[in-house]
């Protein structure tokens, strides 16, 4: 599998901050990667919401506070699509990974991954397909500024070939 990645070592990847769309692959990586760095693995969305069934938000305060107490570790991989609290952790992190894949590819993996027909998955499928347009931080621009404005190791993955390839190569290391 080839693809024009860095070199794993060329990365610093003891803090490594995923964002993205949601069904994008962000916890598909990010739970690979953890396992193979040995490290934890912090999913935003069970920071941000206090149901599992994604219907009662913490509030933004609680919120916050978790994340920069998961974040001040001193190893991890934390994923998520909140650019709000992804503003707020970003200067811990030593390598950032943006994945850009194409909205529709997005919409079919949360078809695929979601077994439950109902009001909250129209709900899942309409947020990832406005991706692009969304306005505000956790859309595509806000991630782009995100990503554009950090000043650690960074690397953007359009698909998950490229994501496949780069835990390939920490294998190898």
């Amino acid at each position: 599998m080839k693809t024009n990645l860095p070199p794993p070592n060329s990365l610093d990847l003891r803090r490594t901050l995923i964002i993205g769309n949601s069904g994008s692959g962000k916890s598909w990586l990010a739970s690979r990667m953890a396992r193979s760095l040995k490290v934890p693995w912090i999913d935003l969305d069970r920071i941000h919401w206090l149901s599992d069934k994604h219907s009662i938000p913490r509030p933004g305060s609680h919120v916050l506070a978790l994340a920069r107490v998961a974040a001040d570790e001193e190893r991890w991989v934390i994923e998520g699509v909140y650019g709000w609290i992804i503003s707020e952790i970003i200067h811990r992190a030593t390598t950032l990974i943006w994945l850009c894949v194409e909205d529709q590819e997005c919409v079919a993996n949360i078809r695929q991954r979601e077994t439950k027909d109902d009001d909250r998955l129209l709900a899942m499928l309409e947020w990832a397909a406005s991706y692009r347009s969304r306005e505000g931080d956790s859309g595509y621009a806000g991630h782009r500024r995100l990503f554009n404005g950090f000043g650690g190791s960074k690397i953007q993955l359009a698909g998950r070939d490229e994501m496949a390839g780069l835990i390939c190569s920490l294998r190898q290391t």
